[in-house]
């Protein structure tokens, strides 16, 4: 698996990055008071001591033209897939350090299977604002891969969705295989066989093997 940068063309259809955000105040604070595993990882979908930071209302007015969102967090240590999953609405990663972005298209899932020699891997740079758009799939980031072979101990990358995404999923009676899908609320979610969230049943929608950047 070839890993290319978010600024090269072939993001394009995934996403793309945006510009003119002053974000060092907000990877300050996020450095200051979250955690970073250093054996798995944390996921918070708002935390209040990021969303209290004046590029909180900047990125509502601007990258999600007034709506209300929620600014959080996924920090720690990753390097497999996993699992994929979409919402509806885009999706914004703002890192401390370097990550891979593991990702596909929602086009890519066929009769609720998706195979992973569909996803593609793409670096995100220290400071970068990159929008994941709402036909792309993607998960947990995962640590960044040097060109000998070493991987970046851990992460710490600001999550911004749409306000109440990633919380408590509603009660419904599945009327079509995309309710299948329904993790929480506004996730959609495909696991691998192997995930741990397979385990606790999520849909089992990803087929082959389950991606390692460690071992690319």
């Amino acid at each position: 698996m070839k890993i290319r940068s978010v600024f090269s063309e072939a993001f394009a259809k995934y996403g793309r990055v945006l510009k003119g955000y002053d974000v060092a105040p907000l990877l300050k604070k996020l450095e200051e008071v979250t955690p970073c595993p250093v054996d798995s990882t944390v996921y918070e979908p708002g935390n209040k001591e990021l969303e209290s930071l004046p590029i909180m209302q900047e990125l509502s007015n601007g990258a999600y033209g007034g709506m209300p969102i929620q600014m959080g967090y996924c920090n720690g240590f990753n390097t497999k897939l996993n699992c994929l999953e979409y919402h509806r609405g885009t999706e914004l990663n703002i890192p401390t350090t370097d990550i891979i972005l593991l990702v596909a298209t929602a086009s890519d899932i066929k009769n609720g299977k998706l195979s992973t020699r569909s996803v593609q891997a793409f670096r995100a740079p220290a400071g970068t604002v990159v929008q994941v758009y709402e036909t792309t799939l993607h998960y947990a980031p995962c640590c960044d891969v040097k060109a000998d072979g070493t991987i970046t101990p851990g992460f710490r990358v600001v999550i911004v969705l749409p306000k109440d995404t990633n919380t408590e999923k509603p009660e419904i009676n599945a009327k079509n295989l995309e309710d299948k899908l329904l993790w929480a609320r506004n996730k959609w979610l495909l696991a691998h066989p192997d995930s741990s969230e397979a385990k606790q049943g999520a849909y089992v929608g990803l087929t082959g093997k389950n991606i390692d950047i460690a071992k690319i």
